[in-house]
């Protein structure tokens, strides 16, 4: 066992023990999205190390419908919690949280260059769970809120677990310290539930709009594009002078997945809310 591996299988260790703590401390909408999140990294992932024929189809949709459902979701539960709170405060809090969203985004490729104790893809996976699920807990646990909104922000984890796996596996390594990004947003999560935020109006508008503006980034960044060069080009077998018709016909289908994805959203919202 190496050591990316065996970070991985630790970080495995470390989520059961904080679901314990989860538990015992009444925070079961939190244990259900952590362990949610969990398993669509840990499960998506084999399926993409035994991939051997293209699936840019299945990874459009698996995108679209994710980020579709993370979208809506951010909107409908955490926009109007950072505007109810301050409206100018909380505006600027969703737009610092867009921003701070894509400088990370931006600022983490530089870490390409750079020689870390795992695959560069498996730390930047690891970097967004960490942060994700940092901001998720301090959510949970300031808002009486259900799982709705967590199991949508997670969503997305299992076609970038399957992505990831199959990147792996194209270099013929080893899957397994994929468990650190699958377990590491519970792991976040659970750590931040316990950070009590202040009362005050603006402070409460600025948290959880930065909350909904990285949200939004998240979302905004796998929604499926469907251009030359992109990781849905990269995955199609066809030569660049067909490329252009099958990714024109890609882009209906991100379309639609997209739109299905926020409607299911607003479909579960008129049936449990």
């Amino acid at each position: 066992m190496n050591r990316s591996t065996a970070i991985g299988a630790g970080s495995v260790v470390a989520l059961v023990a904080l679901s314990g703590y989860a538990i015992s401390a009444g925070a079961r909408n939190l244990f259900i999205v952590s362990w949610a999140a969990f398993a669509a990294m840990a499960l998506a992932a084999p399926f993409g190390a035994r991939a051997r024929t293209e699936h840019a189809e299945g990874l459009v949709w698996g995108y679209g419908l994710a980020s579709g459902a993370m979208v809506t979701s951010a909107a409908v539960f955490l926009v109007p919690q950072a505007i109810g709170h301050h409206p100018q405060f909380g505006g600027f809090g969703i737009a610092f949280g867009i921003l701070a969203g894509f400088g990370a985004h931006t600022v983490g490729h530089r870490f390409a260059h750079m020689d870390f104790p795992m695959d560069r893809t498996v730390t930047e996976l690891s970097a967004h769970a960490i942060s994700a699920g940092a901001i998720i807990g301090i959510v949970y646990g300031n808002i009486d809120i259900g799982p709705g909104l967590g199991l949508a922000i997670v969503s997305h984890k299992g076609p970038a677990g399957y992505a990831a796996a199959r990147r792996l596996s194209s270099r013929g390594e080893s899957i397994y310290p994929l468990l650190l990004p699958a377990a590491g947003l519970g792991i976040a999560a659970v750590i931040s539930s316990v950070v009590p935020l202040p009362e005050t109006g603006p402070f409460r508008g600025i948290v959880f709009g930065f909350a909904s503006g990285v949200f939004l980034h998240v979302a905004m960044d796998f929604l499926p594009r469907c251009e030359i060069g992109s990781e849905i080009h990269d995955l199609l077998s066809v030569e660049d002078e067909h490329a252009h018709a099958v990714l024109d016909r890609l882009r209906v289908h991100a379309t639609l997945s997209t739109v299905l994805g926020g409607a299911a959203v607003f479909g579960a919202w008129l049936v449990l809310g």
